[in-house]
This record gives C-alpha cells, sequence and structure tokens, in this order.
C-alpha cells in the first residue's frame, strides 16, 4: 500500500512528508519536484508569504544514489518565514476557518489549531505529489491541471493533448487555458482585493493513460473515485469535488449521460484495450475502478477565509462582539489550489497502480504491467 502523512506548522521549522510503500528503483529527479512547489506557490492573487519562501525539497531518507529503496521516504520543506516562538495566540477566531471549532475541540488556544490548518502544509503534499507522478510517467500516465472558473468567470477548459493544454496553462498568469482572459481575471482579483475580499473558483485535473483496471468494485472504501474523491477533498477550502459530467449527471436523462462503448480492433494494444468511447461523461471512472479514459475531476474551492475587511466574530475570552483577527493571506489563491489538486490526485492514482500491480519494485511493476496488458488483450 502506497501512502504517506505530512507534519509541521505553518511558521514551524519546517514541513515533511513521510511516504511509504514507494516501489525500489525510481531515479528521483528533484528539480521536477521543485517546480510543483514553485507553480504552487505562483498564480495572480498571493501574498506576501510567497515572497519570503522559496521551496525546495530536500530527501531525509529512502534514497541512495538518486534511487528509491524501497524504505520509507521523507521529504522535507523548509520554512523560511520561522517563526512560530515568537507568534501570539489569536482570541478572535475567523468565520470559515478552523480557529473556533478547532480551539473548543482541543480546549485550547486558535495558535494551535490554525498553524496545522493553515494551506502552507499543502507544500508537503504537493512535494509526496511530484515524487508520486515521476512513478506514473514510468508507465506513460500524465498529469494536469488547470482554473476553469474564477470569482464567478467562468474560463472553461479546451480542446488539445495534455503537453499542449500544459503549454497554454503555463503562459496564464492564472493558471487558466486561457490566456487571453487574464486581464479581466486579474482586474478582478485586484478590485477585490482593494475592497479586503477574497475570491474562490473551481480547478479540474485530467489523468491520461491509465490503464483499465485501477480501483475496484468490491469494497465501498477501496473505490478509486471514493479515494480520490476523499484526497480532494481534504484539501484546504475545497468544498465540492465531482468527477466526469458530476452534478450535471442528476439533471439529465441517462440517455445523455452514459458513454457508449466502441470496439476499435486496431488500439487494442493501447491503455484502453481496443474499448473506446465518443464521449466521456463518466470521467474515466465506472463503478470505482478506471475504464481506459482520461480520468477528469473538478474541485470547488471556496474563498480564502483570512479577510482584510474582517467579519463579524466575538473574542474568546470576554466573549465580546469584535471583528476577526486577520492574519497576513492571499486575496485568490485558485492558481495554487490547481497544483496542489493535480499532485494530490497524481498520489491517489499511483497508489492504486500500486495495488494494482505491485510495489517491491518499478521493474516488477513494470513485467506485471506487460503481462496484464497481454492477458486483457487476448481475450
Amino acid at each position: 500500500m502506497l501512502r504517506y502523512w505530512t507534519a509541521g506548522e505553518s511558521h514551524g521549522p519546517a514541513l515533511t512528508a513521510l511516504v511509504d510503500g514507494f516501489p525500489a528503483g525510481l531515479t528521483v529527479d528533484t528539480d521536477q519536484i521543485d517546480a510543483e512547489l514553485q507553480r504552487r506557490q505562483g498564480g495572480y492573487g498571493r501574498g506576501g508569504r510567497q515572497r519570503i519562501e522559496t521551496d525546495t525539497v530536500t530527501f531525509l531518507s529512502g534514497l541512495w544514489q538518486g534511487k528509491t529503496l524501497g524504505s520509507p521516504l521523507t521529504l522535507q520543506v523548509i520554512n523560511r518565514d520561522a517563526k512560530l516562538e515568537r507568534l501570539e495566540d489569536i482570541e478572535r477566531p475567523r468565520p470559515g476557518h478552523a480557529d473556533l471549532p478547532g480551539a473548543v475541540k482541543h480546549l485550547g488556544g486558535v495558535r494551535a489549531v490554525l498553524e496545522r490548518a493553515s494551506a502552507r502544509e499543502t507544500a508537503a503534499r504537493v512535494a509526496a505529489g511530484g515524487l508520486a507522478r515521476q512513478l506514473l510517467s514510468v508507465f506513460g500516465i500524465e498529469v494536469a491541471g488547470w482554473v476553469t472558473e474564477l470569482g464567478g468567470v467562468v474560463l472553461g477548459g479546451r480542446a488539445g493533448s495534455l503537453p499542449e493544454l500544459r503549454q497554454l496553462r503555463d503562459k496564464s498568469a492564472i493558471y487558466s487555458l486561457h490566456p487571453e482572459r487574464d486581464g479581466e481575471v486579474t482586474e478582478l482579483i485586484d478590485r477585490v482585493g482593494k475592497e479586503g475580499d477574497t475570491l474562490g473558483g473551481i480547478v479540474e485535473v485530467c489523468v491520461e493513460g491509465l490503464p483499465i483496471g485501477l480501483g475496484t468494485h468490491t469494497q465501498w472504501d477501496r473505490k478509486l473515485d471514493g479515494q480520490l474523491a476523499q484526497a480532494v477533498m481534504a484539501v484546504q477550502a475545497i468544498k465540492g469535488v465531482e468527477i466526469g459530467m458530476g452534478f450535471e449527471t442528476a439533471r439529465r436523462r441517462g440517455s445523455e449521460v452514459h458513454d457508449p462503448i466502441h470496439y476499435e480492433a486496431d488500439q487494442r494494444s493501447g491503455p484502453t484495450l481496443g474499448f473506446a468511447r465518443p464521449t466521456n461523461n463518466a470521467g474515466g471512472l465506472e463503478a470505482g475502478i478506471t475504464n481506459g479514459q482520461p480520468l477528469v475531476i473538478r474541485a470547488a474551492m471556496k474563498p480564502i477565509s483570512t479577510l482584510r475587511k474582517p467579519l463579524a466574530s466575538i473574542n474568546l475570552a470576554t466573549k465580546q462582539p469584535e471583528e476577526a483577527a486577520y492574519e497576513r493571506s492571499d486575496v485568490c489563491a485558485v492558481s495554487a489550489c490547481s497544483v496542489i489538486i493535480e499532485n494530490v490526485v497524481a498520489f491517489t492514482v499511483a497508489a492504486a497502480l500500486v495495488d494494482k500491480f505491485g510495489g517491491d519494485s518499478v521493474e516488477e511493476m513494470q513485467a506485471r504491467w506487460k503481462l496484464f496488458s497481454e492477458l486483457a488483450a487476448s481475450r
């Protein structure tokens, strides 16, 4: 079982990810992981913290001569803005944050909660995802994500191959597939920031090259769509997840929703094993199992809960009405969210790949992938 945990506080010395069950024999490119960490720090609307941090990954265990050993990997991202011991507690909880429920739950202060609840923790998740996507690339599986809506401005997707779409996204200041509309959206972000408010949006992730058969229908907690939903929903500020056509399926007839099946003999040796679909409304998953089509998943991110023009709150000590506290924050982090979702999806898919093809070594996984493909194509 491939899995990971994270540790660390927003203003503590460092963030770490402990990855267990990763196969031996993968040559790790730390520059690729650093590139994902730096993309996470970017996107129009980010706050001052990103001018302080320069996120890079260091491996503290699990590597020898640049290759994974099969033992647990410890990934570390240093916090340059480490000042936890000098920070005071917060007495006025921010609506929408973990401040109030966390403080009550732990019978303590707000600082002890917000430091761990902070989205700064996602740097560790992006590092773990950056490692996992290198395993996926060995098997020809590619992952990319982008912004489809920001602050109510619908940007949408676009047709094209993932490399083409990635190039378009990288030209955009907000990580959308429509860089020609950047001016419209950045102007909105600037205006809302001056008003002391924040913006949310919707991001989309696509995974291509997946074989039929990752995940399972046999138990509710092992269904891949459920595991993906949990991984994505567990990212800070995410309030909704959909796969494929998602919520729109509830508004249509079955004949407009389900993807017809065709067979193309000349594609028999590919990931789809010749089973073709003219549509992909299912988003690449049926009954918790990949069906050979691209996996498409979207997430709705609420606006950041720390407002420069704060909402009403109370003072926890006096219980009297006061405005909520303000901690340095972003106006909009939807672009960064697309990077985070992209990488948590990559890790979840990699875990499903290890479940299907074994996780002791990359070499053994490749042999099992080949055998499975031959057996499935011969049926």
